[in-house]
């Protein structure tokens, strides 16, 4: 497999196999014309230097991070260095406080691994990297150490007071119709009647509506993946890297990106950025040109990964189990990395924190946690913790029960043996909770009492308001399929999902109730009515959408700010109460009882009455609310709860 994925190496060989055949010929056909011996020699002697020269000479296609910063917490720094037989060539750099520590030749003769330290004391600057052989100077690089940036609001991580907006650029807003189309790509063709092909989607169009989404209540936005894909199919989610610093040019530019979290900072808006440690696409660079053998994972033939998480955490697994769900690709058009090796862990991680600083990232989801290798996860945590200590990460764990959910985050909670130091994760129990509470039917353990008893479990997690609650994703079907666009218990999982202890996510669409169910995927990724120049509605404004439409809207928003001005549902603690004639009663609370919120949640046909003396703990000298929705008062000596209803209260 390997032969067959290294062309430039490979290419070597045919090159001088194709040179040896033209010599052979060239030296036939200039026999027939030079009869003189010596002058046929000396003409083929110039000609065979000529090409020797040609064939063994440097040249310096990248340098990555193209460019680092001053005064990190961590010195070293690892250069990947990447040209035609670059390793022939010899390094030299003199800058104050910049240490040459080791130059390291791998198997490939187009790569080199330059270990530099860089101490506290180097000031930003330009210094040239040069590049020699035999003592002869070929060229330079000129590097640089940029000053990091300590604006106040930059970075500032992303808690229980934040509503995450979760959208996919190219299924979102065109912006820019020049970047629609970029030759020299593998996917040129636009066509926006194709679920799998580009729609045209990009960080402009994000940017010309993040005034829509701090209107509705939203604090921060996630995008699928912005890096470039450069992929012959479907390279519009963004999971298939190929380019790890550089911003897919259908979407924009590096610079355009650090505008977008700029302008979304300066309307008090976060952004958190979606990364993939454990894959990349085929299409990239240095998959088409592996620096090594075990730069990814490489089986006899292909070998997908089983998707079975529960292997990392079963006592009792095979080996091979294990290796096949850690090592195994992704898909075949995934190529999976090997964490395992040391220059693979540098590359990733000095790629992340390259990102953070550059553009002022304030969180990370991790994409496909629980396939990565653990020990280099834990490692890559506290690194990029020493030098962002506000950065917000929480990992994707696509996987069933609290305990497996718990298993991956930080604390050593459930007897791992070490420490992740995960913070959070994207909390799918929680999700099956609130489907359950919503679409099942009441028992012991099923219905409402389902919600109830994955909220128990929090005691597996070392904090679980660090998780983030969702009811979709780009992943899963809608929200509002999944209720069979029952719109009562739409309102129900909503006011769940953002009174509920965690950070809340809701999927671009979900507010004007856009629908279908994920198979394929595609069906999920549907554009956003009014994204695009010439559609025939704006779901964007209230005048383009349908009646309830804009009463779903309403009701998001209505939440969404209150949410963004109450202490209980930012940072207070949650008590629930044991479901009674299926009812579910939980209290999000401060020291005070002052601003407490009461969550009452009737899933069945009937309206009932809710008696309230058990809920003493709570609502001790408290006689009235305020329905958070209607803003009407409302006694709580004795509460009324409609069918199909969650009401949110805050007492007073």
């Amino acid at each position: 497999m390997f032969s067959s994925i290294l062309p430039k190496e490979t290419n070597l060989v045919s090159n001088l196999n194709a040179q040896s055949n033209f010599l052979v010929t060239l030296h036939q056909s200039v026999s027939c014309v030079f009869n003189n011996t010596r002058m046929k020699n000396s003409l083929i002697l110039l000609i065979v230097l000529f090409l020797s020269t040609n064939l063994f000479a440097q040249k310096l296609e990248r340098i990555e991070p193209m460019f680092w910063f001053s005064g990190m917490k961590n010195p070293k720094l690892q250069l990947l260095v990447h040209g035609e037989n670059i390793a022939a060539s010899s390094i030299s750099l003199s800058y104050p406080g910049v240490k040459l520590v080791k130059i390291n030749k791998v198997e490939n003769p187009n790569y080199l691994f330059v270990d530099l330290e860089v101490s506290a004391s180097a000031k930003p600057g330009k210094f040239p990297i040069n590049f020699s052989a035999k003592g002869e100077k070929l060229f330079s690089y000129t590097y640089e150490l940029k000053n990091r940036d300590k604006s106040a609001n930059r970075i500032q991580g992303v808690t229980q007071k934040d509503f995450i907006y979760l959208l996919m650029p190219d299924r979102f807003s065109n912006g820019d119709k020049s970047n629609d189309v970029v030759q020299g790509l593998a996917e040129t063709a636009l066509n926006r009647d194709s679920m799998y092909y580009r729609h045209g989607g990009d960080l402009q169009g994000v940017i010309n509506h993040l005034d829509y989404l701090k209107d509705l209540g939203i604090t921060t936005v996630w995008m699928t993946p912005e890096i470039e894909n450069d992929m012959e199919k479907a390279s519009y989610h963004g999971y298939a890297a190929t380019d790890h610093y550089k911003i897919d040019p259908r979407y924009g530019t590096n610079e355009l990106f650090k505008k977008y979290v700029e302008t979304a900072h300066a309307k008090g808006m976060k952004v958190i950025k979606d990364i993939v440690h454990n894959h990349i696409g085929t299409g990239h660079w240095f998959f088409k040109d592996l620096p090594m053998k075990n730069w990814v994972h490489q089986w006899p033939k292909y070998t997908q990964t089983s998707y079975r998480d529960q292997t990392v955490m079963d006592t009792h697994a095979s080996e091979a189990d294990r290796k096949r769900m850690l090592d195994g690709w992704f898909v075949p058009s995934m190529p999976d990395l090997n964490q395992n090796n040391p220059y693979v862990q540098n590359y990733l991680t000095q790629n992340h924190i390259w990102w953070i600083e550059y553009a002022g990232i304030d969180g990370l989801r991790l994409d496909t946690y629980p396939y990565n290798d653990p020990e280099y996860m834990a490692d890559w945590a506290l690194k990029l913790k020493a030098e962002f200590p506000n950065l917000s990460v929480f990992g994707e764990t696509f996987v069933s029960g609290v305990a497996n959910q718990a298993y991956f985050t930080g604390g050593n909670t459930v007897n791992r043996g070490f420490d992740t130091h995960l913070p959070g994760i994207t909390d799918m129990a929680v999700k099956e909770g609130i489907y359950e509470a919503l679409n099942g039917k009441n028992g012991w353990t099923d219905g409402i009492n389902r919600l109830y008893d994955v909220v128990a479990h929090d005691f597996l997690y070392k904090d679980p308001t660090l998780n983030c609650i969702a009811l979709d994703n780009h992943d899963m079907s809608r929200f509002y399929s999944v209720v069979n666009e029952d719109f009562d218990k739409y309102k129900m999982g909503m006011a769940l999902l953002l009174t509920m202890r965690g950070i809340p996510q809701m999927y671009y669409g979900t507010e004007i109730l856009m629908k279908n169910f994920s198979n394929p995927d595609g069906l999920v990724r549907s554009d956003f009515p009014g994204g695009w120049e010439g559609d025939k509605k704006d779901k964007f404004i209230s005048n383009g959408r349908t009646n309830k439409e804009n009463e779903a809207f309403n009701y998001v928003k209505t939440l969404a700010n209150y949410r963004k001005n109450s202490m209980a549902l930012q940072s207070g603690k949650l008590m629930q109460f044991v479901p009674e004639d299926d009812i579910y009663v939980y209290f999000r609370y401060n020291n005070t009882a002052k601003g407490t919120v009461m969550v009452i949640s009737n899933n069945t046909e009937k309206e009932k009455t809710l008696a309230t003396e058990r809920f003493a703990e709570r609502i001790s000298g408290i006689s009235t609310a305020k329905n958070i929705i209607t803003n009407q008062s409302v006694s709580i000596k004795e509460i009324k709860v409609p069918a199909k209803t969650t009401l949110v209260l805050e007492l007073n």
